[in-house]
């Protein structure tokens, strides 16, 4: 996978582990119970009700409350399963995944013919758990097309949880099916900046798109997001070099800082000459150490 380095070799019962101690540093000693007793039952060949029902019924132990975690946690997190950081994770989400990977311990076939039965009979709640935790299952290569399901959801909660603060579509996804995961962020308002792996996966063919894109938004008098540059910052050319002077020319701060960052991945002939003459806003930005996360918080917040 072009400039994007796959996990390899992840060991889903070491994330399994973590997950427990994690879960009982942040819930009450109840629900954590519950949740190791349940899925104790799960890793021993249980009935379907059982496994359908103790999914469904996380919520109630756990909550919903947005968990928070340590630098020491997140280190942790990612030296277990590479690229993966639990940003955004709530408990009841973490607390099914947690049990999914007690349920795999039946074996592949059993956890692959279960966990599709769920997707397709899964709440949005369910749904969200379940596309999160791909990057932690055993047998990556068989989620694929799941998450490409996950993609194409008209649901954004849906869609997010597949593309944001997740490592799998990156190192999955073929060009065409990532570059629509980046297109469909934008036309759905969806932030760039959380996708992982959006750098090392910009290529030539997507700059293209979301430049078709731009156009297409601002001959229907629309405003295109910022981010949009990103991807497109290493391939400014001679044929983009109207379109980014016009983001320059942008009355708004955001836009034009965009454009500063996207021309500075790239080689276009001209960059130095644009740069130039906007260099107290270039230097404006190194003091204050602007980032594209920051354009992408910024638009968040509009």
């Amino acid at each position: 996978m072009k400039g994007f380095d796959r996990q390899t070799d992840y060991n889903y019962k070491e994330m399994r582990a973590a997950i427990l101690i994690w879960l009982e540093k942040k819930l009450d000693e109840q629900a954590v119970e519950w949740l190791k007793t349940t899925g104790e039952k799960l890793a021993n060949n249980p009935e379907d009700w059982l496994l359908y029902t103790s999914f469904s019924a996380v919520p109630r132990h756990t909550g919903k409350q947005v968990l928070t975690f340590s630098a020491d946690e997140m280190e942790k997190a990612k030296s277990i399963r590479k690229n993966w950081e639990p940003i955004d994770w709530s408990a009841d989400q973490l607390g099914r995944v947690f049990l999914m990977l007690n349920f795999a311990k039946n074996g592949k076939n059993e956890f692959l013919e279960k966990i599709e039965k769920i997707f397709l009979t899964s709440d949005m709640g369910e749904a969200v758990a379940l596309y999160k935790g791909i990057p932690l299952y055993p047998c990556q290569e068989e989620f694929k097309k799941r998450a490409a399901e996950g993609i194409r959801s008209n649901m954004t909660t849906v869609f997010n949880a597949v593309a944001h603060h997740n490592p799998y579509p990156a190192e999955y996804m073929d060009e065409g099916a990532w570059n629509q995961v980046v297109l469909k962020a934008l036309f759905v308002e969806s932030s760039l900046y959380k996708i992982i792996g959006l750098d090392e996966r910009a290529n030539k063919t997507l700059a293209k798109i979301l430049v078709e894109y731009a156009h297409e938004r601002w001959s229907a008098g629309r405003e295109v997001s910022p981010e949009l540059w990103r991807p497109v910052g290493p391939f400014i050319d001679d044929e983009y070099s109207d379109d980014i002077q016009k983001v320059l020319n942008h009355p708004d701060k955001t836009h034009k800082q965009a454009a500063l960052l996207a021309l500075e991945k790239s080689d276009f002939s001209g960059r130095d000459n644009l740069l130039e003459n906007h260099k107290d806003l270039v230097n404006e930005m190194e003091e204050n150490n602007i980032g594209w996360d920051d354009i992408g918080k910024e638009v968040e917040e509009d």
